[in-house]
């Protein structure tokens, strides 16, 4: 068992905005695409009168807020919510917003900016959404480095996904620098401590691993990267799975060896469940594997902090129910 797993602060805090914008304003509260990337807790908060829509023009003129995803969102987002008089509840990840800044430096600077990350990926899509159309060209493999004609050599630079593959990641970058050595780094790191912790952690528990669990969505990029990580550091077989539906019990044997992580948006009760359902049919010895801890806190923005959350509320932002 992995340790750090699931819940990071930007998710935490994410899924606070949400609980605590119901509680102040009452439902609906609607939310532009999914919160964050785990069907349990966007179920959990439809469930408490969330309202989960794709674009604003989805939300009728009823004065109820709007929270933005812990993804971010393109600048034409928040102007169109202003257009419309909306109140909004902007609930990107701080290091989301951090990478925001550093390519907006780079443009300040002169740059054109070179985004590492997955097409069509919500945070690469707010990312690139910044800054004007042109000023932004994806990388998403070693390849596109190769095919990546500049117009100025001399006036690069790059930013990165913040859940990206940190080896992969690390390749990319150096086959830039090769190509283009006057090429500008961010300011500091782009991937997230988040993101790089549990795939350390992975990286440390995978060797001898039979079956790799990554308890996480399809659509959740850090999840589908601790796959990749626990097949390349060791592991016979990685798998993702959202829950105790999804096991491949038929891979399981008495007495082999089950690692499992979670990725950064998997609420911890969804881990529970599968430990308990893996007592259910064999003897279970658990041996932790913890290569960092995490203290890392998010404070939601001023206007909810005063508003009151019940212990129950608190066990569902914290994953535990």
């Amino acid at each position: 068992m992995c340790e750090p797993r699931g819940f990071c602060a930007g998710v935490d805090r994410a899924i606070q905005i949400v609980v605590l914008a119901l509680k102040k304003y009452g439902a609906p509260v609607y939310v532009r695409h999914e919160i964050v990337h785990n069907r349990y807790v966007v179920e959990g908060l439809r469930n408490m009168g969330a309202v989960f829509v794709k674009e604003l023009d989805d939300i009728p003129d009823d004065g109820q807020p709007v929270v933005f995803s812990a993804h971010g969102v393109p600048k034409s987002v928040p102007a169109a919510a202003e257009a419309r008089e909306m109140l909004y509840l902007d609930a990107t990840c701080p290091l989301v917003s951090k990478v925001h800044k550093q390519a907006m430096r780079h443009m300040r600077l002169g740059r054109h900016v070179l985004l590492i990350g997955h097409r069509g990926h919500p945070e690469v899509v707010g990312t690139m959404g910044q800054l004007p159309e042109g000023a932004v060209t994806l990388i998403e493999t070693e390849a596109d480095v190769a095919a990546y004609v500049a117009s100025d050599s001399a006036t690069l630079g790059f930013v990165t996904q913040t859940t990206l593959s940190v080896d992969d990641t690390i390749g990319i970058v150096e086959a830039l620098q090769a190509k283009f050595p006057a090429l500008h780094a961010p300011s500091s790191e782009s991937i997230c401590y988040a993101t790089t912790n549990r795939q350390e952690a992975v990286k440390a528990a995978a060797p001898g691993a039979d079956v790799f669990l990554v308890v996480g969505a399809p659509n959740s990029s850090n999840s589908r990267r601790l796959v990749e990580v626990a097949e390349r550091f060791g592991a016979a077989e990685g798998v993702l799975v959202e829950g105790v539906a999804d096991i491949p019990w038929d891979a399981i044997v008495p007495g082999g060896t089950i690692a499992m992580s979670a990725g950064a948006s998997a609420p911890e009760i969804l881990i529970d469940a599968i430990v308990a359902a893996f007592r259910e049919r064999f003897e279970v010895a658990i041996e932790l594997v913890r290569t960092a801890e995490e203290n890392e806190n998010f404070p939601v923005m001023r206007s909810l902090r005063q508003t009151p959350l019940t212990a129950a509320d608190m066990a569902f932002v914290n994953g535990q129910v």
